[in-house]
């Protein structure tokens, strides 16, 4: 639901701030030219902290790769980071999170196939915010902390609401 700022008719995504948005986007914009280094970083974390989450990914379930050098895992690992931080990005201006609806409700369905639950969004918040932290030390605080955090949480929220099976055509 987007709500729009006294005074100047822009749509803001609902708990982010003109603050907020520019934490985010300095540090998206330090980490970018990295963001396939950064987005490895991200899922080796998730690993560290839950092992078991490997298996929710099926191209690791055949692998013998170390997951470091897993190619598949490198692809996925940049994706997922990408979208997450330019969703991040995009948040207040579009007052919503900005991922295409198609993309949505893949992204729900996939989720939703796997089994992922409240506790892999919550590693997987630790890790994000970690991984940034880890990113963008000089920049790092508690107000840039808070502000990836409600970018996170309003985009899973929305991957949340298409966590259901895809229709079948």
């Amino acid at each position: 639901m987007a709500l729009f700022n006294e005074g100047c008719g822009e749509p803001a995504a609902k708990g982010f701030t003109e603050e907020q948005e520019a934490l985010v986007l300095a540090s998206w914009k330090a980490m970018k030219k990295d963001a396939a280094a950064h987005g490895l970083k991200f899922f080796l974390r998730i690993f560290e902290i839950a092992p078991s989450a490997t298996r929710l990914f099926s191209f690791l379930r055949d692998s013998d790769a170390p997951l470091e050098s897993n190619p598949k895992l490198k692809t996925h690992a940049m994706s997922v980071f990408v979208m997450t931080c330019e969703s991040a990005a995009q948040l207040r201006k579009a007052g919503k999170v900005t991922v295409r609806e198609t993309t949505l409700k893949k992204l729900g369905a996939s989720h939703f196939k796997s089994g992922v639950l409240d506790e892999h969004f919550e590693v997987t918040r630790f890790a994000l915010l970690d991984t940034i932290k880890e990113a963008v030390p000089g920049m790092w605080s508690p107000e840039m902390k808070n502000a990836w955090a409600e970018a996170y949480d309003q985009l899973v929220a929305a991957i949340k609401q298409e966590m259901k099976p895809l229709p079948s055509a």
